[in-house]
């Protein structure tokens, strides 16, 4: 097997992977319009797997055939990260492969405004200094090494804390401790 050969069954077993399951009944596959290949190259990728290709929903086969546009549209360096990306899921143990494949689906059924928020979110992350990005990621790791009814009672508090104003999150912080008054607010110096 050549090495782009080796590439394009890598990619097309991720594209299984992320495209879903076959379906429990084949039939169904069948009720619903076929979605085909539209050049040789995806004939010739789908003929490399006939039995997968046939089990396929229309949904999961034009999945695929967008992946393998896309991945056809690659530099070099991109589709190397996704070899490795991929690499590094078939070496994950089975029971954290299932939770990548269920957060995927997650993903997958968000409505596409809160998608674009969390890619915000994320891409504020990125922007911050790498010591405050680690320091975020140990307080993630410290809550989800909470009890889940400690979590739950930590959601629900930032979910009040999300509700209220400033003036009333500036109240809580100073009767807290965490804020210190604002010098107009102190008496004179002595």
């Amino acid at each position: 097997m050549t090495r782009r050969m080796r590439k394009v069954s890598a990619f097309m077993l991720a594209a299984f992977i992320l495209g879903g399951l076959p379906p429990a009944n084949p039939a169904h596959a069948q009720s619903t319009p076929a979605v085909e290949p539209s050049s040789d190259a995806e004939r010739a990728l789908a003929a490399q797997h006939p039995r997968e290709w046939a089990n396929l929903t229309p949904e999961q086969r034009q999945r695929v055939l967008e992946n393998y546009r896309r991945w056809e549209e690659m530099g070099p360096e991109e589709r190397e990260k996704v070899q490795q990306n991929f690499q590094k899921f078939r070496n994950l143990p089975p029971e954290e492969r299932q939770r990548v494949l269920e957060g995927i689906r997650k993903w997958r059924r968000l409505p596409q405004a809160r998608r674009d928020e969390l890619h915000q979110a994320y891409a504020r992350w990125r922007q911050l200094p790498p010591e405050q990005r680690e320091k975020v990621m140990k307080r993630y790791q410290q809550f989800e090494q909470l009890p889940p009814q400690q979590r739950e009672r930590m959601l629900a508090n930032w979910r009040r804390w999300q509700q209220m104003t400033p003036q009333q999150r500036r109240d809580a912080r100073r009767r807290l401790g965490l804020l210190r008054p604002h010098p107009r607010e102190q008496g004179p110096a002595q």
